[in-house]
């Protein structure tokens, strides 16, 4: 299963992602907590960890909840 770091997801905001990481604690904390739920998924996916489908549900709709969060700041700031 292919990852999905912020960096593929929106390859055009590089630089903007770099600098919100080292300057804004907010984007930070939700940058950290998106790849940690995503690396998550990944090793569920890989068998590495068990999740029920109901778990797996929640991840996926927490992950793209996140995902949402920091476009709108990438967006904004």
């Amino acid at each position: 299963m292919e990852k999905h770091d912020l960096l593929h997801e929106f390859p055009e905001y590089q630089d903007r992602i770099h600098e919100l990481k080292t300057n804004d604690v907010r984007f930070r904390k939700a940058f950290d907590e998106y790849h940690e739920v995503e690396h998550k998924i990944h090793r569920i996916n890989n068998g590495n960890e068990l999740a029920t489908d109901e778990q797996m549900k929640e991840l996926k709709a927490h992950l793209l909840f996140l995902k949402d969060d920091l476009y709108q700041q990438l967006k904004s700031n």
